[in-house]
């Protein structure tokens, strides 16, 4: 993943990719109808793609098929990735269940959890493992990212044991920010300030 593009720009690739896929069509398309399509500037969609390896043609576009191929090498769903989830309640329980990460080249392989009624069960086709066994399954798993589905009260330690087994990428659902060492990168998603924040536009 290049470095140099702007987090906006990068959210907005997998928009492209997912409304490429959708489209029952070969051929061409153009960043105009792209942009008509999903209600954005054409300049912007342009720009966005220039950050890909995909080459439009002027006054043709894009061939469909190597913009597709071009968004998927450059979000790197071409290279498999294993994730776990620590914390196997409902929002964890739902991510299990989803099969859309494939997408991404992301293979969401395990659970950890402090539930002794869910540990050794599996979830999704995925098995749930005690927290004490975290650094073995990890380690022996070589996953390097995580998703923390836990309380606001234990994301911190939660995530520090989490970088002390290799894992360097968490996407955190706590409502709560991780200060983590260098060369750990997270990504914060809390839905009640997006709603709230989505409330008041």
């Amino acid at each position: 993943m290049k470095s140099d593009i702007p987090v906006t720009s990068l959210q907005r690739l997998p928009v492209y990719l997912n409304y490429l896929k959708s489209l029952d069509a070969e051929g061409y398309i153009s960043s105009g109808a792209i942009a008509r399509a999903l209600g954005m500037g054409e300049v912007l969609v342009r720009k966005d793609l220039a950050y890909t390896s995909a080459q439009g043609r002027t006054r043709v576009g894009y061939v469909l098929e190597e913009l597709i191929s071009a968004l998927e090498d450059y979000l790197g769903c071409n290279d498999k990735k294993k994730a776990v989830i620590v914390g196997a309640g409902e929002l964890g329980n739902a991510l299990l269940s989803y099969g859309g990460f494939s997408n991404y080249g992301i293979e969401l392989v395990c659970a950890f959890d402090t539930d002794e009624t869910k540990i050794g069960k599996t979830i999704g086709g995925k098995p749930v493992y005690s927290v004490e066994n975290e650094k073995e399954e990890i380690e022996k798993l070589d996953a390097h990212l995580a998703v923390l589905c836990v309380p606001a009260k234990v994301a911190q330690s939660v995530a520090d044991a989490l970088t002390e087994c290799g894992v360097n990428k968490i996407l955190n659902f706590a409502p709560v920010l991780l200060r983590v060492k260098e060369g750990v990168t997270v990504r914060n998603i809390d839905v009640a300030a997006n709603l709230a924040i989505l409330s008041s536009m």
